[in-house]
């Protein structure tokens, strides 16, 4: 029989232990150039509470599950102790291509974004011909987190295929239509595959997508699936091949990543857990950031100073406090 998990802290106990910081970012990342977080200290180590601003009470507590149990319980025993990632650009002009990449160091595999609103298929493409000239030989797989609808996506994907691609993540928004873009790249013989992001941390049902039939793969991350051991479960459930990902977490976020890529039976392919290199600093002296297209596993303890130096303003100290409470209740036991 699995061990208990450790009942709920008190919410009082949260607010104590929280702290709020705001890091600039090197490039703009999901519209925004500087990330917000609230951390949390428990006494099996250190947690992340950040679910992006626009995401509902409900669905944010997932993600306060998993700061919990990465504080109060710990991490399941790995696997492995060194996990390969891939580098992450953000979609950016193809100028800015090499820069980025010099940041990652060496690396086998690259994340491009694609399908970025008020961009073009051309400028995706030429985004894309800068990462294979920068890297020849590396892997590249596109993520457009359900920015095209099923048509754009299946000619965008026919187009950008040239380059070699190894999978195409989230193209449009729905499950019904990852299947039709799947089933239509498919049938052209248009050699990439279909992995599952959004479809799977954002939907009520996290297993639907495969029953689908709508992906060859999916990505995992450990905030948005309320935990490592809830993601190993719905990994195991799903039965398909898995990809961990970042949700643009510090360094206490990716050690979750981490674990969750650690314990994983299989890991078949590069993780997206380099995002710590997007950032201009983070909250530990060591960060968790790629040597050699890989992250070893280590204990990771937010540092006071850095903490302090980055904190959040105090309107949005207590905003993210008030936010804290509210989302505690989803998970109070009524």
């Amino acid at each position: 029989m699995p061990a208990a998990a450790p009942p709920l802290p008190a919410l009082e106990d949260l607010l104590a232990r929280a702290h709020v910081v705001s890091l600039p970012m090197r490039v703009k990342f999901r519209g925004i150039m500087a990330r917000e977080s609230l951390l949390l200290r428990g006494p099996a180590g250190w947690g992340e509470f950040c679910p992006f601003p626009e995401y509902g009470d409900a669905e944010a507590s997932r993600w306060l599950a998993s700061a919990i149990e990465a504080g109060w319980e710990g991490f399941p025993e790995p696997l492995r102790t060194v996990v390969p990632v891939n580098a992450t650009v953000p979609a950016v002009a193809a100028g800015r291509v090499p820069g980025i990449l010099a940041r990652f160091g060496r690396v086998d595999a690259v994340k491009v974004k694609v399908a970025e609103q008020g961009q073009t298929l051309d400028d995706d493409a030429a985004r894309l011909a800068a990462v294979r000239s920068a890297l020849p030989d590396a892997t590249i797989r596109v993520d457009a987190n359900g920015g095209w609808d099923v048509p754009a996506a299946i000619e965008a994907l026919t187009r950008l295929a040239g380059v070699g691609l190894e999978y195409a993540e989230q193209p449009v928004p729905t499950i019904d239509g990852l299947a039709e873009v799947r089933r239509a790249l498919q049938a052209a013989g248009t050699p990439v595959l279909i992995a599952a992001d959004e479809s799977v941390r954002k939907e009520t049902d996290p297993l639907k997508v495969a029953r689908a039939g709508a992906a060859d793969l999916i990505v995992v991350k450990v905030a948005p699936l309320g935990g490592v051991r809830r993601a190993l479960d719905i990994v195991a459930q799903a039965g398909l091949p898995a990809v961990v990902s970042s949700a643009l977490d510090t360094s206490v976020g990716i050690r979750a990543g981490l674990a969750l890529a650690a314990a994983l039976p299989e890991l078949p392919y590069a993780c997206g857990l380099g995002t710590v290199s997007l950032f201009e600093s983070d909250i530990t002296t060591d960060p968790l950031v790629a040597d050699d297209g890989a992250i070893r596993l280590r204990h990771v303890s937010a540092d006071s100073g850095l903490l302090e130096q980055y904190a959040a303003s105090a309107e949005r100290r207590d905003w993210w406090l008030a936010r804290l409470a509210r989302v505690h209740a989803f998970l109070t036991p009524q």
